[in-house]
């Protein structure tokens, strides 16, 4: 039961560790209104983080060219396709509906920042890999085999 451990903290750490730094990023541009900002979108894509943290961790522990391994590589790739496009679309949509609806009364505007950049989606990578190796590196120190 214990060698599993590290896969379910894996994307957990990533996607609090992604939450924590974008509010942070968002705390420091905004100030207070930093929360109003927040969304689907910005930097470090919290989706790219979570699922690359268990890709990279699989990686890790079961091998770059295993079975495992090209699963969650198969997933992450899905998980930024959809950052990169099908989201950007989304919030160019939302813009379209949102003039349409300009002046309307009780229109509640859609949110327009849906997507992510690729820097968004680097950060994001970068920190699932740094939660990854840590993951290891504790787990390996512990005797644990990940």
């Amino acid at each position: 039961m214990f060698f599993s451990l590290p896969y379910f903290l894996a994307p957990l750490i990533g996607w609090v560790a992604s939450g924590v730094l974008k509010f942070a990023i968002h705390f420091f541009k905004y100030g207070k209104d930093a929360a109003g900002h927040m969304g689907n979108g910005g930097f470090p894509s919290t989706h790219t983080a979570t699922v690359s943290s268990v890709a990279f961790l699989i990686g890790f522990g079961e091998g770059w060219l295993s079975s495992a391994f090209g699963v969650a590589s198969g997933l992450l790739a899905i998980v930024i396709i959809d950052a990169t496009g099908l989201r950007i679309n989304v919030g160019k949509q939302a813009a379209i509906v949102n003039r349409m609806n300009n002046g309307e009364k009780d229109y509640e505007p859609l949110r327009e920042r849906m997507g992510h950049s690729l820097i968004e989606i680097f950060g994001g990578l970068v920190l699932g890999l740094a939660v990854a190796a840590v993951l290891y590196g504790l787990f390996g120190l512990w005797g644990w085999q990940v």
